[in-house]
């Protein structure tokens, strides 16, 4: 389902503290089991729960106390 990545650019990324980012076509299933379809060249996928537009992240982990954020 991937598309290939450049060599040296993984297709998943951990931010420290934030999202996960995925490069390329992926499929992503949120807790409800709803299917979402990535649709940009990057895409940011929510890790600390609490983002508005879930699966996706709304960048609110920057607003967290520490100690909550992934």
């Amino acid at each position: 389902m991937s598309t290939p990545t450049e060599p040296g650019r993984p297709d998943v990324v951990v931010c420290p503290g934030g999202p996960l980012l995925l490069r390329g076509d992926h499929v992503v299933e949120d807790a409800e089991g709803r299917v979402h379809r990535t649709s940009r060249p990057v895409s940011a996928v929510c890790r600390c729960g609490k983002s508005s537009v879930q699966p996706w992240c709304d960048g609110t982990h920057k607003v967290l106390p520490s100690k909550l954020r992934p």
